[in-house]
């Protein structure tokens, strides 16, 4: 994270589509959000963010977060930018204390803010967003989860990983065995979550940690993405090509499933080593299991 130079990326600003890419020493991120097919505004958010002043990014990390707000008329859009606006400011305003707690704060903090804003404001009433966040440091990603938007990772010789957990109603009974995973997909009620930022006075926040190694892809989308693709046809799209070429294609593919909902998928690669630093305390630590009849063997006895 060397001497990185600072740089805040938000998008979309106008309710439509956006794209961003950048690269700097082992990273190469790509930020890609399109409004859909059935949709007249893009409400969803993504954000990137490497703060100011110089050199802080060796403390605090990168930033990256996607957001995918609900709501009527232009709250969802209005929700989904406001918490990624105050998760940043407040992430970065925090320059003591574990990564992960600081992400915590930040995200209980605009919790409130988007609350209180649809208390006060009619127009905005009954808003709220997703977020999945992440900062990069070192070797280590550290997440922040609300909601049903995910957070993949795509690792050579081990598949694709499913990181976070959906705060859905759904996603609860696959988890409790009441429902498979190829049932969930068709739900009728698949797009109901249990949880959001801004739609209560307070909310709990999912918190995880990873090592990351070289050549590892990470995905943050929105449900739109998801809920259009199975996690083999994700995989096989970020693993042929470059980021910018695989960032497209989910999206081109989601598009071409239907596009019912608006579509963001944020990656990063890491091009090169990450340089090894000592792990923040405060999250759960997520270790990714092999997929195929090892895998199968591993969590048989695990």
């Amino acid at each position: 994270m060397s001497e990185l130079t600072p740089i805040t990326e938000y998008g979309p600003l106008d309710g439509g589509n956006y794209e961003f890419g950048w690269q700097g020493g082992h990273l190469q991120v790509h930020l890609l959000s399109d409004v859909g097919k059935k949709r007249k505004k893009n409400e969803d958010s993504c954000l990137m963010c490497i703060p100011e002043p110089r050199g802080m990014a060796e403390q605090r990390g990168l930033l990256v977060a996607v957001a995918d707000g609900m709501g009527g008329a232009s709250a969802g859009e209005y929700a989904s930018r406001m918490a990624l606006q105050l998760l940043r400011e407040d992430y970065f305003n925090t320059n003591e204390g574990p990564i992960p707690t600081a992400l915590e704060q930040a995200l209980m903090h605009a919790n409130e803010c988007v609350f209180e804003e649809a208390e006060v404001n009619p127009v905005y009433s009954g808003m709220g967003t997703t977020v999945s966040a992440c900062v990069l440091l070192g070797d280590w990603l550290y997440i922040a989860q609300v909601g049903d938007s995910r957070v993949y990772l795509l690792r050579e010789g081990s598949g694709i990983h499913q990181i976070t957990n959906d705060h859905s109603l759904v996603a609860e009974q696959v988890r409790h065995g009441l429902i498979s995973e190829e049932e969930a997909r068709t739900h009728s009620l698949k797009n109901l979550i249990t949880r959001a930022v801004g739609i209560k006075e307070s909310v709990n926040v999912d918190l995880y940690k990873l090592q990351v190694q070289q050549h590892d892809t990470l995905l943050i989308c929105s449900d739109g993405l998801s809920n259009m693709m199975t996690d083999a046809e994700i995989a096989q799209s970020l693993s042929n090509g470059d980021l910018r070429t695989g960032t497209r294609r989910v999206v081109d593919l989601a598009l071409e499933a239907g596009g019912t909902d608006n579509i963001t998928a944020l990656t990063i690669r890491f091009k090169g080593v990450p340089p090894a630093v000592a792990a923040h305390d405060g999250a759960e630590t997520y270790e990714p299991v092999q997929t195929g009849i090892f895998g199968r063997i591993r969590r048989l006895f695990s």
